[in-house]
Parts: structure tokens; C-alpha cells; sequence
């Protein structure tokens, strides 16, 4: 759950600071593409004020990992509680984190999670550093040994925190697990992360440079309208091309499918000219060089091996570097054999391995007229083109 419909006064910005960008996306994006591969979906509770800022950040956040919009009331409890009441009974372990940290790392997230699951709530907390006092009339000095600074993501049992926002008001609490712990339950704390800052005043927000271009990509999956300018993200485009020999003894695999026929393709691997076509084409958008530079076939480790997971290791590179394949196009030039009935479960062995929706993947089959290599039946070529979505710009 992104707690963002605060108005964080302190910041003096012009909008919710949640939504204000800092190194070219807004912090309420850069926590979820944190959250994407540590949690199922995210509720992301926002004032009904800030629909309209939503709305130009929506198409990238329909990019990153499903969600769902509850709104917030007056106060961060009211908006937490709005957040608890749209999660399911399927909901077991629930993570609350502030829109306004948008440096939260997977490994934070996964302590976090794991001491919730082992003792119902956990939350991330540091060492405080400077000299601390009480702000009373007799200034106090406090042995800094025994404190420590807050942070987020908390994460509960969903039973426990419900409960506990049920059965206390809430007032005055700065955070979600003094209200467990006001309501009887231990709370664990797990080593949080000295870079997790929570962004407060306006010069935090001047991190790095805005892009250089104004940038307009539209968005593959999406018919909503385009985002910020700020906000959009990179759109970049891949081409490849393959060809290899068809020889006795081989089967012939294309695009993951096996296709009966007399010879198959030659080479060290599979030899699926059209997937490694495919693997150049996801490479070269996200230029990171080419299917050779990263599994060589001077490699024995790839002698023989499926091409599929070769194209599955190419799409967990490009997002690792935080890219998003958007869509793929594939052509076959091939006298022979006719592939035009396997063409289906070519696409959707493609759209599985890269983990995008079948109807963004083409493939498409030729001739060449029998003319040049192709049409004399010594090899099969094929070309694919690709796009691909920069969700982090810049980085």
C-alpha cells in the first residue's frame, strides 16, 4: 500500500510532493517499480483532489505492476484504513510505505516482509547519528544509543493491522506500527536503509537533471492520454536479423516451436534463427550489444540449448536496466516448410517468455520466390523488430 495523499506543506511545492518529479519520474512511480517484483499488486491511496495529477502518471504506472485506487480522508490514518478496507481476504501480509520514499530497495522490502511473517509486524528503523534533544522548556539531552529513526515500508499480517486501526484512533500516531503497538501487539524491527529518505523540502527534489529532450512515446498498452512530459517514459526500438543453414539430422525449431520437417536449422545451440533474430532485436533496443557478446558459441554452456530461455535470460537483462518490452514483430523467410497453422503457438510461446500480452507479438512467414539462399533452400533467414519501454529514464 503508497500512502500519497498527504499535502506535504513542508516541501512548498505546487503539487503533492508525491507526484513531483525527482531524476525524471515522480517518487509514486519510482516506489512501484520497487514494489513490482517483491509484492502481487499495490493499493495506492490518493486524495480525490489529485485525481487529475493521477491521471497524467497513470499510463506509466499501468506499465509497471497491477493496482488498484483507494482515496484517503483528512488524515494519514483515515487514508490507511480507505487502503485496508479495498485489500481482499486472499491478502495476507500487507506493506505500507510513503509515496515520498522513492529509494526503497528490494532488499529492504523483503526483511520487512519476512519478520511480518514470522511475528505479525516488522518495521525498518536506523541508527540516529546526530545529537538528539528534547524540545521542552529544560532542554534534555537523549542518549542517541537507545533511539533509532523510523522508516517505511511496515509490513503486518493484514488481521493485526486492521484490527489494531480498528480498535484505536489513531490520533497523534506518526506511523503504523506505534498503532499496532498501541494496540497490544509486538512490533519487530528489522535494520533499515540509510539511502530510504523521505522526501520533505524542496531542494530534495533537485536530485538530478530533467531530461534533455521533451519526450512524447505514446504507450503500447495503453489508450489513456499521455503523461507528463516530465513523467513519460523512453520508447526505444530493436532490430535483428538471423540466418542459419538447413542441413539433415537437425529438428527444426522456430520461435520455440518445433516444425516437422525434412532438415533443420545448423548451429550451436537450437539454431531458432527467428528467437535469436529476436534476442538481437531486445538487445539492440536497449543497446546492450548482441546475442553473440552475451552467450557466445564458443561457450560450451549453450551447446544444444532451447533458444527460449536464451530469449528469457534477454528479457530479465532488460529490466534488470529497468526496460519494458512492449512489443515484438517477427518475420520468417522460408521456401519451405509452410508455418502459417503453427504461427499461433509461436505466438504465444513468445509473448510467455518475454511477459507481455500475446496480442503485442506478431510473426508473420514469407518466401523469397525462390530467390537468393532462401529460395534455393539452403537456409532460412529471419528478421524482427521490437520496442521497448525506459520506465527510469536516465538511469
Amino acid at each position: 500500500m503508497l500512502a500519497a495523499s498527504g499535502r506535504g506543506t513542508r516541501s512548498g511545492l505546487p503539487i503533492n510532493k508525491a507526484f513531483f518529479p525527482v531524476d525524471g519520474i515522480c517518487p509514486l512511480a519510482r516506489c512501484l517499480i520497487a514494489f513490482r517484483e517483491h509484492a502481487q499488486g499495490a493499493v495506492i491511496c490518493i486524495s480525490e483532489s489529485d485525481e487529475g495529477e493521477f491521471a497524467k502518471i497513470k499510463p506509466v504506472c499501468d506499465l509497471i505492476m497491477p493496482y488498484r485506487i483507494a482515496y484517503g480522508g483528512e488524515t494519514r490514518a483515515d487514508s490507511v484504513r480507505s487502503g485496508l478496507a479495498s485489500l481482499g481476504d486472499e491478502c495476507e501480509l500487507v506493506a505500507i510505505h510513503d509515496a515520498a520514499r522513492p529509494y526503497v530497495t528490494g532488499e529492504l522490502i523483503e526483511r520487512v516482509f519476512a519478520a511480518a511473517e514470522e511475528s505479525g509486524a516488522a518495521i525498518p528503523a536506523i541508527s540516529v547519528t546526530d545529537t538528539v534533544v528534547s524540545a521542552e522548556e529544560d532542554v534534555r539531552y537523549l542518549n542517541r544509543d537507545n533511539l533509532r529513526a523510523v522508516q517505511t515500508p511496515q509490513a503486518f499480517r493484514k488481521s493485526i493491522i486492521a484490527e489494531a486501526y480498528a480498535s484505536v484512533g489513531a490520533d497523534g500516531f506518526t506511523d503504523d506500527g506505534s498503532v499496532a503497538a498501541a494496540a497490544g501487539h509486538p512490533v519487530a524491527i528489522v535494520e533499515g536503509e540509510q539511502t530510504n529518505i523521505k522526501l520533505t523540502y524542496a531542494h530534495q527534489f533537485c536530485r538530478g537533471e530533467p531530461p534533455a529532450r521533451p519526450l512524447s512515446a505514446t504507450f503500447a498498452h495503453s489508450r489513456e492520454p499521455r503523461a507528463s512530459p516530465w513523467l513519460a517514459p523512453t520508447v526505444t526500438v530493436g532490430f535483428g536479423y538471423d540466418v542459419h543453414q538447413l542441413v539433415q539430422g537437425r529438428a527444426l525449431v522456430l520461435c520455440g516451436v518445433t516444425v516437422p520437417h525434412t532438415r533443420g536449422l545448423l548451429g550451436h545451440s537450437d539454431a531458432d534463427a527467428a528467437m535469436h533474430a529476436l534476442c538481437d532485436a531486445i538487445l539492440g533496443a536497449a543497446s546492450l550489444g548482441d546475442i553473440g557478446k552475451h552467450f557466445p558459441d564458443s561457450d560450451p554452456a549453450y551447446g544444444g540449448i532451447y533458444s527460449v530461455e536464451l530469449l528469457k535470460r534477454v528479457v530479465n537483462l532488460v529490466e534488470s536496466r529497468g526496460f519494458r518490452v512492449n512489443n515484438a514483430d517477427i518475420t520468417i523467410a522460408a521456401q519451405r516448410p509452410k508455418i502459417a497453422k503453427y504461427i499461433g503457438d509461436m505466438r504465444n510461446k513468445l509473448a510467455e517468455s518475454m511477459r507481455i500480452d500475446v496480442n503485442y507479438v506478431s510473426v508473420k512467414a514469407t518466401t523469397t520466390e525462390r530467390l537468393g539462399f532462401v529460395g534455393r533452400e539452403e537456409g532460412i533467414a529471419a528478421y524482427a523488430v521490437c520496442s521497448l519501454t525506459h520506465l527510469v529514464g536516465g538511469v
